[in-house]
């Protein structure tokens, strides 16, 4: 493997407000994690950072080689045109900032495209900064689409070796081979070189995980809060107030469609509530229920999805 320093640079003023942080939080520093363009259902990932990064005070500290990581062909980045010429270049940026909650607590928080290539060394690269850092505790999120209906509280599966951060929270299953990302192979990596790790993926009704599902973001937020002890109010408003936007439009369009979506719907819910009962007993194995498929859901939703997209 060639040499991961070469691929990201430190930005010497952002490093040197790092080694001053460090020095007052002798325990370490929280670093959140995310990559987009890997399944992130409704949305929840790329909403927690977009909100992070648009309301908190920050310090770049770190870029990543985006010409060595990123395959320009798969994803292409956008470029302006106006009258005759190029005007304006949205240059992918993979990056390492340094936040502040509200009460002024430092933490990191590494966000971009997911990489393309190179994921050995990119998660190698991403262990060096842990490190050369002080961080004590990684933490990524996403959503996962799952047969779940709107009407009920986001579920959450907490993964990595700090799940007991997460409490109240049993896996859904003991074992899945499902396609890799590069932000599984960090935390996988990470645990391998022994260092803590919590991972949060939100549990996202199927049938509108392609739009952006504010509830599930704001409910990994809390999680992610209440695990690390970061205080961000303004982000978790601003999650809240679109939460109740969604859930009003999703409302809306439910008294529009006729009596077959409402039943698929209850479907889901009796399904849900089914699941949920077992596990309060102590069995997982609820009653079978007969509840509609994705696709008869998904047709039901098409006109929403499309709208939700449209905004975007």
């Amino acid at each position: 493997m060639l040499d991961p320093q070469s691929l990201y640079t430190w930005e010497p003023k952002g490093l040197a407000v790092v080694d001053v942080a460090l020095a007052q939080e002798s325990a370490g520093l929280v670093m959140l994690y995310h990559f987009d363009g890997y399944i992130d259902a409704g949305e929840t990932g790329d909403q927690i950072v977009e909100k992070l990064i648009d309301t908190l005070p920050g310090q770049l500290v770190a870029t990543f080689d985006h010409d060595r990581l990123i395959d320009y062909r798969a994803r292409r980045p956008l470029l302006t045109f106006e009258r005759d010429r190029w005007t304006a270049y949205d240059v992918p940026a993979l990056e390492v900032r340094l936040l502040q909650d509200a009460t002024g607590a430092p933490f990191l928080l590494l966000s971009g495209p997911e990489p393309d290539v190179e994921w050995e060394r990119f998660a190698a690269a991403v262990e060096q900064v842990v490190e050369r850092l002080g961080v004590r505790l990684s933490v990524n999120f996403h959503g996962i689409p799952m047969g779940v209906p709107h009407t009920r509280p986001v579920g959450l599966t907490p993964h990595g070796n700090r799940v007991d951060l997460v409490p109240g929270r049993s896996a859904p299953f003991d074992e899945a081979q499902v396609p890799g990302s590069a932000a599984a192979l960090v935390e996988y990596r990470l645990m391998e070189a022994g260092h803590d790790v919590l991972g949060v993926a939100a549990h996202v009704p199927h049938y509108i995980a392609r739009s952006a599902y504010p509830d599930a973001a704001l409910t990994t937020l809390e999680s992610v809060t209440s695990a690390t002890g970061l205080v961000l109010p303004a982000a978790a408003h601003a999650l809240r107030t679109e939460a109740h936007r969604t859930q009003t439009e999703i409302e809306r369009q439910i008294q529009q469609g006729d009596e077959e979506l409402v039943s698929m719907v209850q479907g889901l819910e009796h399904q849900y509530d089914a699941a949920a009962g077992a596990e309060t007993r102590g069995n997982m194995l609820a009653e079978p229920v007969e509840i509609p498929s994705a696709d008869e859901i998904g047709r039901e939703f098409e006109k929403f999805l499309a709208e939700r997209e449209g905004e975007a």
